[in-house]
Order: C-alpha cells, then sequence, then structure tokens
C-alpha cells in the first residue's frame, strides 16, 4: 500500500519530532516544499498547520528559546546564544528575556569551558592571546574573557 505525500501538517510535526523549531523556521521549511492547492495557496495551508499546532502545544517559540540555551548554554556565551536565536526567527522580547537568564550564568559557564579546554594559567603573552581567542570565538563577552583568563585557576 502506498500512501500519498505527508500533510503540511503531517511534515511540520515530524521536523517537531526531531527537534523544537520556531514558527519562522517552521514556515520557512515548509515554503521549500509546500504547493499552491485548489482551495488554498501555500501560505494559507502552513499559516492554518502552525497555528493549529501552536493551538495544540506542539509548537512554541518559548520552548525552541528555552532548548537553545539549555542546548548550548553551556558552551557558548550570550553573543554566540544571541546570534542562534535571532537566527530561529524568534521575538527580540523572548530573545533578550532569554539573554538575560544566560548572562547571570556567563561568567561560570565561561569558567567551565576554560577549565575543560586549557585548565592552567597562561604562561605567556601568546599563550594568553590564544586562550582569549578561544573564549570569543565561544560567544563570550569581554569583560568575562578578561577575568577567566586572568585568575581563572585561581577562582578554585
Amino acid at each position: 500500500m502506498a500512501f500519498g505525500a505527508p500533510s503540511v501538517k503531517g511534515r511540520a510535526l515530524r521536523w517537531l519530532a526531531q527537534r523544537e523549531h520556531s514558527r519562522a523556521e517552521l514556515e520557512r521549511k515548509l515554503a521549500r516544499v509546500v504547493e499552491d492547492s485548489e482551495t488554498a495557496s501555500a501560505a494559507e495551508q502552513i499559516r492554518q498547520a502552525l497555528d493549529e499546532l501552536t493551538a495544540r502545544g506542539f509548537l512554541s517559540d518559548r520552548r525552541t528559546a528555552d532548548s537553545v540555551l539549555s542546548g548550548q548554554g553551556a558552551r557558548y556565551g550570550a553573543r554566540r546564544l544571541k546570534q542562534t536565536l535571532q537566527s530561529k526567527g524568534l521575538d527580540a522580547d523572548l530573545v533578550a528575556a532569554t539573554l538575560e537568564r544566560a548572562r547571570a550564568t556567563e561568567l561560570e559557564r565561561a569558567l567551565e569551558v576554560w577549565r575543560r579546554k586549557f585548565g592552567q594559567a597562561p604562561q605567556d603573552a601568546a599563550e594568553r592571546a590564544r586562550q582569549m581567542r578561544f573564549l570569543a570565538a565561544r560567544g563570550f563577552e569581554g569583560d568575562v574573557i578578561r577575568r577567566v583568563v586572568k585568575g581563572g585557576a585561581d577562582d578554585d
């Protein structure tokens, strides 16, 4: 027995079963595969399907932001998290609230990342610069990086 192509809602549910997606992400993904039908345009079909998934609690931008924070928060700083959240098309207020929570623990998270990677204070300026570049690439703020590299081993 052959099945037809999955419905718009079915495709969205399949993607949501793999990981949390924001509404904007699903709109972009679905726009590539959904075509106009006799009864409704592709945009209208997508809007209806996503509205229904939101009403049933399957789709939540807040859960998406929480998922990013819990999944990437331990490894990345607020700058990198902001970039990730914005790329998912989340509301600016939600991004700001999520980053506020992340900044509350940024020093501890940066220190843990630094300890796992390096574990000891830099011996010279070149090593210090290398450690600082590493933390900057992870998206940590400059003042946090300076505090971690300057006194990371002394905080035990």
